[in-house]
């Protein structure tokens, strides 16, 4: 798998799971101390992220990092 369809992926992933429990896209920036424009950028997988970042999105969403890159 590229780079590139990971990042999307684990992207696709993190909207899936946010929109599962509810939580807008604003909320979930705000929880992680993102801007909603960065959050955007990383569920459509335009943002690389760092492993802090996944961490943040982690707790956030109440889930394991392996939850986000585990994409299949």
């Amino acid at each position: 798998m590229e780079f590139e369809q990971l990042q999307i992926r684990v992207g696709t992933k993190i909207k899936k799971l946010r929109e599962e429990k509810g939580i807008s896209q604003q909320d979930l920036a705000a929880m992680c101390n993102f801007e909603k424009g960065n959050m955007s950028f990383i569920e459509s997988g335009t943002r690389n992220l760092t492993l802090l970042s996944l961490y943040k999105i982690s707790k956030a969403l109440g889930v394991d990092v392996k939850d986000l890159v585990d994409v299949g």
